[in-house]
Formats: structure tokens, C-alpha cells, sequence
């Protein structure tokens, strides 16, 4: 069953925009120039059993614009994001010229279908840039967006959160067990005086059997082994209100 979250998602618009600089620069008067290409959807969730589907890129700008669509294998190692090379999924086409207001759909197909738990890649969009004009550079965009594959057998998530210092600095760690991605969000994190620490942007997802890494900033507030914390955030269970403590350095 496709969770009502996945349903939402499949209806997100990515825009080029909000995603990535512009795809010009004019060097000589500083002006910058962006070429619109939307994509939709914004996440793409395939639901047991399903092999195939697709995505729209919609060029919104006033000139034709060619972009390459690959397919790479998604995981995260140590917290760490990592991409690879995979034959996978099938794309078709791979390279689309798209004229002005046009769009055009590009097809994606699994060759097999995931075993045990949630598949994870990442579609990345290369937009083609034409030659530049003297005094011009133009600046590639490239656009990702994730997808997920479920398995036959019902996956879920299962994310538990810790406090680590490595080398000095303190980590907000989400390890998921689980066989389902989550979608960590609104996190906050507190002292047990009420005091707010600042954790730094990342990647709202942590893929089944790996973990994400939210580096803490204390603001110069000195953070002991033993100490509480509050951890206040949302995920695709539900609200996350918990005690954690800062663990020792391994």
C-alpha cells in the first residue's frame, strides 16, 4: 500500500529556480540569467510491484534546452551521501532537447523489482548548455530527484536517535534499522535548561539500513558525555519527542 505521504509527494513540482543557480552568467555586467526547467514530480515513490514509471520536464524559458537523465544508485555509508554508477533502472531517453514552453516525458523501468527492502537511486538532470557567447559563461544546471522502490514485503522504517562526538564534533545521529526510507523534519534540539542548539542543514532522508549525520553547532556552549538533551522533530511515523544523552567518543 503507497503511503499517503508517498501520494503527496508524486504531486511536488520541482523547479529549476528554487533548486540550483542559474544556468548563465554575464561575466561583463554581473547580471545573472536563468533558464526555467521544471520537473515534476519533485520525488518519485514505486509502490510493490511496481516496475515502470515516469517523469515530466517542462522547459519554461524562452530558448531550447538539451538535458541528460542518468540513473545512479543511492546509499549512505557512515552517514555519508554516496552515489554510483548502476543499470538498474532504464531511462528513456536519455538525452531530450526540449524546445521553448515545451515538455517532455522520460521514461523510467526497473530491470528487477527490490528484495527485502526499500531500493534507493537518485534521477540526475544535466541540463546541456550551448556554446557561450563572447564574454559569457554558462553555468550547467543539475537537477536530483530521489526515488524509492519498495519491496514485496511490507517495509517500514525504524529510526532510533543518538548524540556522538567525532574529532571534536558533535553529531546529531538517526540510525534506521529499517527497510523503508524516513523523512526526518522540523528537527530542534534543546539542552535541558531550554537552551537551542543549531543543527546544520542535511539531507531530510535516511535510507533503510543506513543513518544520517546532522553536525550540532553549540555556539560556543560546552557539551559534557552524559549530558540530556530534548530532540523534537517529525518523521514519516509521526512527532519525535525524546530524551537523548551524549555519548562518549568511541
Amino acid at each position: 500500500m503507497t503511503h499517503p505521504r508517498d501520494t503527496a509527494a508524486r504531486r511536488g513540482v520541482a523547479t529549476a529556480g528554487a533548486l540550483a543557480a542559474g544556468l548563465a552568467v554575464l561575466l561583463a555586467g554581473g547580471a545573472a540569467k536563468a533558464q526555467s526547467l521544471t520537473v515534476l514530480p519533485v520525488n518519485i515513490n514505486m509502490a510493490a510491484g511496481e516496475l515502470a514509471t515516469s517523469l515530466t520536464v517542462m522547459n519554461q524559458g524562452a530558448a531550447e534546452t538539451s538535458v541528460q537523465v542518468r540513473a545512479l544508485a543511492w546509499s549512505q555509508p557512515n552517514g555519508q551521501e554516496k552515489l554510483a554508477p548502476s543499470d538498474d533502472v532504464l531511462i528513456s531517453p536519455p538525452i531530450v532537447t526540449i524546445a521553448a514552453g515545451a515538455s517532455q516525458v522520460v521514461r523510467l523501468v526497473l530491470r528487477h523489482a527490490p528484495e527485502g527492502k526499500e531500493a534507493s537511486y537518485r534521477i540526475l538532470l544535466d541540463q546541456i548548455p550551448p556554446a557561450a557567447a563572447p564574454g559569457t559563461v554558462r553555468i550547467a544546471l543539475r537537477l536530483s530527484i530521489p526515488v524509492f522502490a519498495e519491496p514485496a514485503t511490507r517495509a517500514l522504517p525504524h529510526v532510533q536517535y543518538s548524540l556522538e562526538t567525532s574529532a571534536g564534533q558533535t553529531y546529531l545521529v538517526a540510525a534506521n534499522d529499517g527497510e523503508r526510507h524516513d523523512t526526518i523534519r522540523d528537527l530542534a534540539l534543546t539542552t535541558e535548561a531550554g537552551a537551542a542548539l543549531k543543527t546544520a542543514p542535511g539531507t531530510p532522508y535516511v535510507l533503510a539500513g543506513a543513518s544520517g549525520r546532522w553536525r550540532i553547532d553549540a555556539a560556543g556552549q560546552t557539551l559534557t558525555t552524559g549530558e540530556k538533551f530534548h530532540l523534537a522533530a517529525k518523521d514519516d511515523t509521526g512527532p519525535v519527542d525524546q530524551s537523548i544523552t551524549l555519548a562518549a567518543t568511541p
